[in-house]
């Protein structure tokens, strides 16, 4: 079972990936060039290599997430170890 964290991280990297898709697909073209000079194989490889490069920045952004998770889950159990009574003899 994953933890609230882990859910919520993913649930905003999706979120954000869909709004920063959307931003990219509704957003004007550059209006500086020629028409009909960018080809639709042009186009398909721009869209591919955008895709691989969010894909990569979207699973360093997890892992990120993951790893600020694990670190802040430790930080938590160390100080309420610190708080807690010691008992021994």
């Amino acid at each position: 079972m994953r933890s609230w964290r882990v859910k919520f991280i993913f649930l905003l990297v999706v979120y954000f990936a869909g709004y920063a898709t959307a931003i990219y697909t509704l957003a004007p073209e550059n209006q500086a060039n020629q028409p009909g000079e960018k080809t639709l194989a042009y186009s398909a490889f721009k869209s591919d290599e955008f895709a691989k490069s969010f894909n990569a920045g979207m699973y360093k952004c997890i892992e990120f997430g993951k790893d600020a998770a694990v670190r802040t889950a430790k930080f938590i159990k160390q100080k309420m170890d610190e708080r807690q009574p010691k008992t021994g003899g």
